[in-house]
């Protein structure tokens, strides 16, 4: 588990899981995970794996080259934190 980014706004988490610990085998994937995006304010949270977490990579990557502002960042990942449903829950 890896924080990515921590503002006012938002967090993100890259999760990372090798095989055997997701209790597949080697031979159906080699490593799970994907990205945990929080929405402060929202107090919701979403978790994105497969071809939507390789998305919402390329474009990070794509938006980290033009040196992005956090407002910037901010609204980037607020479209992926409008499909959240999950409620935050303090432990």
């Amino acid at each position: 588990m890896h924080m990515l980014y921590n503002s006012d706004n938002y967090a993100v988490v890259q999760i990372d899981m090798a095989a055997e610990q997701a209790g597949l085998h080697l031979a159906q994937a080699l490593t799970r995970g994907g990205y945990e995006i929080v929405d402060k304010f929202a107090r919701k949270e979403i978790f994105i794996e497969g071809a939507l977490a390789e998305s919402f990579k390329e474009g990070v990557e794509a938006l980290i080259e033009s040196s992005p502002s956090i407002e910037e960042f901010d609204a980037y990942l607020e479209r992926y934190a409008g499909m959240a449903q999950q409620p935050v829950v303090m432990h």
